[in-house]
């Protein structure tokens, strides 16, 4: 555990998918949520244009609750080349980054004053990098991780962290490797099967985009 913990404060994230407007805001209220930061690389929706940044800062405040773009920052589609291998984004690199660290930096922060959910697109968060990505490093600070799922229903970090080695068939327990090994070991392995891939006009060995934050789009 890194020492600059938070003292337990709880920051939530939550998916857009296909909601309502209606349906999202309510999400919001039943958490008590005081603040958005949208960690999509591009805040745009096709299908679901409740959910494109202007219109939805606009509703946002009109509900009381503040809204801070950080998909430069926190976002999985990556300008630096720095953080690709090949045509593929990696997380382990992109988490290394100083434009990322400034962004879990100003989460940190802002986690003291108010009650943040993390917005990306996909409804589960073990399919999305908000977590497997940016909780994978929130996680160092002590803070307490609650995913806000689809049917609204909450669930902690934990134990979406379970329902991910359970999905990449990393055990829970190993002779060899410690826990933390292994949890680190899932992050990894479901970091490379969702991370997004720079697709090209022709590919010429198959390789076709991974799913992204944007995904639903």
């Amino acid at each position: 555990m890194n020492e600059h913990t938070t003292d337990h404060l709880e920051l939530y994230t939550i998916g857009h998918s296909n909601h309502e407007w209606s349906v999202f805001a309510a999400l919001l209220r039943k958490n008590s949520i005081t603040a958005i930061a949208d960690v999509r690389s591009s805040p745009y929706s096709r299908f679901n244009p409740q959910f494109n940044r202007e219109l939805l800062e606009r509703m946002l405040n009109e509900d009381g609750v503040r809204y801070v773009f950080l998909g430069r920052e926190l976002g999985a589609r990556r300008d630096e080349p720095e953080c690709y291998e090949g045509r593929q984004a990696r997380y382990e690199k992109i988490a290394e980054s100083p434009l990322f660290l400034e962004g879990i930096g100003r989460l940190l922060k802002g986690a003291k004053e108010n009650r943040i959910a993390l917005l990306c697109a996909e409804k589960d968060p073990i399919t999305c990098h908000r977590m497997v990505l940016v909780c994978r490093t929130l996680r160092r600070y002590g803070l307490d991780l609650i995913h806000i799922l689809d049917d609204g229903n909450v669930e902690s970090n934990a134990d979406a962290e379970r329902r991910m080695m359970s999905a990449t068939g990393v055990p829970e327990t190993d002779l060899f490797q410690s826990q933390d090994e292994l949890l680190e070991e899932a992050y990894r392995q479901q970091g490379l099967r969702i991370a997004w891939v720079e697709p090209e006009d022709e590919p010429s060995d198959g390789l076709a985009p991974a799913r992204s934050e944007d995904y639903l789009e």
